[in-house]
């Protein structure tokens, strides 16, 4: 007997779900049900659709897969941050992390298998990229990383950062299918202004974000306010040049008004002297922004050391006087590789 190729149900928008149900001799309120269980109730296999009767779930089941990422380990820092490899359905592993500080109870979510930027200071970067993520694959690190702040600290997520593994923007399209299941009242009814997508900057899909007038937060890894010093660390400035970003974010913030933040990751006698502060606040002209200063967090690959504490403070205090909203960011889970731009899976299975 010829095998059922299995369908990814949640690759289905509502429609098409309606559709198929109808097809199926299935009345389309049904598909209704289906789609609430899946993305606001977040189920992973038909057995808990309670609500529909056990014909139609072994049709279901019979029919169509539910790809769900599952926890494969989880590391606990000292400083409470937990660090997850994720399973793919087919096998493949992702990071993701959960970072509680007083204020808010974050998840760090991944949008590729491994990625192909090569930033120097970035662990990802010298992974090879086997994939994009679909759209349910990000979403369910949500839900896994939230069921885990419950469990642990019996706080809900606050916020999303688009800041793991892959660069967001070269998997747009489900990048924004995941973020709208995320903020849908038909799914997790989270708020756009919790959740910020980070790019290593991709001139020409930072101006389709204006395009497409998301609501969501922006932050661009800037890194270097100087082209040849950028070029030298990030490969992809040979092609989106800082000239060139500036254009695409004026563009972007006259369609959405949404300020931008810069992550700068500050690196010892690099890009930590007050003439890359000046370059830096020359750059803070273009459009309303917003500077996080991210201590570098050493990679094995690498040999960036991070700042001087008193250079980091006298660059901070520089943009400060400018008028420059500035905040330093100290890192967290570096004891787990858990921190920014240390997310690279060490597991083989």
């Amino acid at each position: 007997m010829e095998q059922i190729q299995k369908k990814d149900i949640r690759a289905l928008s509502l429609p098409e779900l309606r559709e198929v149900f109808v097809q199926m001799g299935e009345k389309a309120f049904r598909a209704n049900q289906v789609y609430e269980w899946l993305w606001q109730k977040a189920a992973y296999n038909f057995e808990e659709m309670s609500n529909l009767s056990k014909e139609l779930r072994e049709k279901l089941n019979l029919n169509f897969s539910i790809n769900a990422a599952k926890i494969n380990s989880s590391q606990f820092s000292a400083d409470r941050t937990i660090k997850n490899t994720f399973k793919l359905h087919d096998t493949h592993l992702i990071e993701g992390v959960l970072i509680p500080t007083s204020e808010r109870m974050t998840a760090c979510v991944s949008s590729q298998v491994g990625c192909s930027l090569t930033c120097k200071f970035c662990a990802t970067g010298y992974m090879d990229r086997k994939r994009n993520l679909n759209a349910d694959e990000i979403f369910d690190q949500v839900v896994l990383i939230n069921k885990q702040a419950l469990e642990n600290y019996n706080i809900p997520l606050s916020n999303i950062v688009y800041m793991g593994m892959g660069e967001p923007l070269l998997n747009y399209s489900n990048v924004l299918k995941s973020i709208d299941r995320i903020t849908a009242e038909d799914g997790l009814n989270m708020s756009y202004k919790r959740i910020t997508v980070s790019t290593a900057g991709i001139a020409k899909m930072i101006k389709k974000l204006g395009d497409d007038g998301v609501k969501f937060n922006l932050a661009l890894s800037l890194h270097a306010a100087n082209d040849d010093k950028r070029n030298e660390i990030m490969p992809i400035n040979e092609q989106n040049t800082l000239s060139a970003l500036a254009e695409a974010l004026k563009y972007y913030f006259a369609k959405t008004k949404n300020p931008v933040t810069y992550e700068y990751i500050i690196f010892k006698d690099f890009n930590d002297g007050i003439e890359d502060a000046m370059d830096l606040a020359k750059f803070c002209k273009h459009v309303p922004c917003k500077v996080n200063i991210i201590e570098y967090n050493p990679i094995s690959f690498a040999d960036f050391v991070n700042a001087d504490e008193d250079k980091t403070e006298i660059f901070a205090n520089y943009l400060k006087k400018q008028g420059i909203n500035t905040n330093i960011r100290r890192s967290r889970g570096k004891d787990i590789d858990a921190a920014c731009g240390q997310l690279a899976v060490k597991e083989t299975q």
